[in-house]
């Protein structure tokens, strides 16, 4: 027996910052999930199969996402309101998008899932070329840092399409950027990191201003990501009075967010139990069975991650790897107390990880608890 095949998804150098790959990353096909094999089925392996197998299966656990989980869904029908709504003429500005939410929530993963749907539909719609025989680009991806000014955020713009312009004033990059969006018919600008910003220093001050600028000029759907972006003046554009009545951007700036997953009532329940359910099918582990995750490691899944997709997926993905390199096979508390998860949910766990053990709280719905008991 030799194994499967699963094809060739070589996605893990791609820079989203820069046109070519960021093409890569919308064209590439859906993963195969690698067939799952009995342990009996694994023996008769080869050494070179059995090390190509796992390797897939390496892979395919580092890539479990997106899941179509109900935040999903709720942003992307937010979104396509926006982007949809946003046909006006030129003459009209746009409204803008700020993505606003705690880490580990799946902004950014959300966000990219959303573009790629966009830009696969503007070109199956309008055609790989504009009408003047240039690329079409509908979505334009960029990463902010703690220190990009103007001048900075002009150039990454440019670096997004290639441009070999490398010299020139701030004002002189971005009339090039500009060139770049109308000539390619960008209609999506996505600014990951926007609180990277220190909006209270002169380059924040100068972002702010160039980002209204953006949307006065440029014929997009601004798209802007962050944490805690109303918080650090964002929507009152730094106004140290709080006078946010005179501030552009948060009258033109529809703000977004994405809840956790919480188990405090009984929806809230059913919607971890289902993600659980749908996580657990694209696991690709010998001994797995149903109700591994969501009946014997609900409550357990829950503390460790807080209800945050981020740190689920992280603890899921490790501890699979681990199972895998040592034989385990399967998820299971002992081998899940080996691995480590970010810091923000272990120092959360303790408080959370009590009430579900005293009985105080529960992660499984009533239909959950019923079919395990029986």
């Amino acid at each position: 027996m030799s194994a499967p095949a699963v094809g060739d998804t070589r996605l893990g150098s791609l820079a989203l910052s820069r046109k070519e790959d960021f093409k890569a990353f919308v064209a590439a096909p859906r993963r195969v999930q690698p067939e799952l094999l009995a342990r009996r089925e694994m023996r008769v392996l080869g050494q070179e199969a059995r090390a190509e197998y796992d390797r897939q299966r390496r892979e395919w656990h580092a890539n479990l996402g997106p899941l179509r989980t109900p935040q999903l869904a709720e942003l992307h029908e937010d979104l396509w309101d926006i982007f949809d709504s946003n046909l006006q003429d030129g003459d009209k500005a746009k409204g803008a998008v700020a993505v606003d939410a705690f880490p580990g929530l799946g902004k950014t993963t959300s966000v990219l899932a959303f573009a790629r749907e966009v830009h696969l539909r503007e070109v199956a719609e309008q055609g790989e070329s504009t009408a003047d025989g240039h690329e079409r680009w509908p979505v334009c991806r960029v990463g902010l840092t703690g220190n990009m000014g103007m001048k900075d955020l002009n150039r990454a713009l440019l670096e997004f399409f290639a441009h070999p312009g490398r010299r020139g004033t701030t004002v002189e990059f971005g009339q090039r950027a500009l060139d770049c969006v109308l000539t390619c018919e960008v209609r999506l600008l996505v600014l990951d990191d926007l609180h990277f910003l220190k909006w209270g220093h002169r380059n924040g001050i100068e972002v702010s201003n160039h980002l209204k600028w953006i949307a006065n000029e440029f014929p997009v759907t601004l798209l802007m990501i962050g944490v805690d972006l109303a918080g650090k003046g964002l929507f009152s554009e730094g106004n140290s009075d709080g006078d946010e009545a005179l501030a552009q951007t948060g009258r033109r700036t529809t703000s977004l967010g994405m809840r956790p997953f919480t188990i405090d009532n009984e929806p809230g329940r059913r919607e971890w139990r289902q993600l659980l359910l749908a996580l657990e099918q694209r696991l690709v582990l010998a001994d797995k069975y149903p109700g591994m995750l969501a009946d014997d490691l609900s409550d357990y899944l829950f503390a460790r991650s807080t209800g945050h997709i981020g740190s689920l997926m992280t603890l899921v993905n490790r501890g699979c790897q681990r199972a895998v390199r040592t034989g385990a096979e399967r998820l299971h508390h002992d081998l899940l107390d080996g691995v480590k998860n970010d810091e923000a949910s272990e120092r959360a766990r303790r408080e959370l990880q009590m009430a579900l053990q005293d009985g105080r709280l529960t992660s499984r719905p009533a239909c959950g608890r019923a079919k395990a008991v029986g």
